[in-house]
């Protein structure tokens, strides 16, 4: 169920208030592009300065919207134990077809209290949880170990991986086996994270370039010769979007870059800023040489 090309929602906002028009406008897009999956209320999703109703509200609506069309991975991750599984309760309540849950940022547990945070989510839930491993933002680093352990349990099914270490890769597989869930968070390394078998992404230039990231994915999964040359074009056409969508914080970057799209405001909240002029350009040239304006 979770693969290819499953796009990090950002969340519109218009004078500091959720944009409900302009949300909805987003996922239709994607509705119409081919992309796999829609994650709502992730990090791109602004999600550490979403109310808890507003959070809740980003994840109803995308799934009302989406209406079962493709599967809804809502982000439910806290570093507080008791609001990650109350969120993660609501998602499953309105009819979510997965969680994403990230690693506890800035408590920094102990691989055994990583275990035993996702043990209480997993145990308080009956819907598929995706772990999400990021230590650039989150400062811990799941190991593998302990992702086996959470994978003999119920719930969990697989992991966002935005470590940057394509050998995790391997690791995983070796020690999870093939029918664990890899995907990748990392665009740039996508190609290569599915020859070592990942099945997709969770990705932030989909916003902007949702055929394309789709293709994308459909044909580097291919065993035909001709679809993995089509997959490289892409990647090759995709790789300096996917770099100018970091070059400031995520997501103001691809915020900027929707907007030049007439797809959605630039806002972001603080302490997020806007970009700044000369990103605005990098930007720019970068849409126009992809042909995406």
């Amino acid at each position: 169920m979770f693969k290819g090309s499953n796009v990090a929602l950002i969340t519109p906002f218009k004078n500091n208030e959720l944009d409900v028009d302009g949300y909805i406008k987003l996922i239709h897009l994607h509705l119409k592009n081919g992309t796999n999956g829609l994650v709502p209320a992730g990090t791109t999703g602004e999600s550490p300065t979403l109310s808890h109703k507003e959070h809740q509200e980003v994840i109803q609506l995308c799934i009302k919207e989406s209406n079962g069309k493709i599967p809804v991975i809502a982000g439910t991750g806290s570093n507080s134990t008791e609001e990650a599984i109350s969120l993660t309760k609501y998602a499953e309540k309105v009819g979510a077809n997965g969680v994403l849950i990230v690693t506890p940022y800035y408590n920094k547990p102990t691989q055994e209290g990583l275990f035993q945070h996702y043990k209480a989510i997993n145990d308080s839930c009956g819907i598929p949880i995706i772990i999400y491993n990021i230590p650039s933002r989150s400062v811990i680093d799941m190991s593998v170990d302990t992702m086996a352990r959470l994978y003999e349990l119920k719930n969990i099914v697989g992991v966002k991986d935005a470590t940057g270490d394509l050998n995790r890769v391997d690791q995983q597989k070796k020690k999870l086996g093939k029918d664990f869930i890899q995907l990748t968070g990392n665009d740039d390394n996508a190609f290569e994270f599915n020859k070592r078998g990942g099945v997709g992404t969770i990705s932030v230039t989909a916003n902007i370039a949702p055929k394309l990231c789709s293709d994308f994915q459909k044909f580097s999964v291919s065993k035909s010769d001709n679809e993995q040359k089509e997959a490289e074009r892409i990647n090759n056409i995709l790789q300096p979007v996917h770099n100018s969508m970091f070059i400031e914080s995520n997501p103001s970057p691809v915020k900027y870059a929707a907007k030049l799209l007439n797809l959605c405001s630039d806002d972001v909240r603080l302490p997020l800023v806007k970009v700044t002029e000369s990103t605005k350009e990098i930007i720019k040239k970068v849409l126009i040489s992809a042909n995406l304006i």
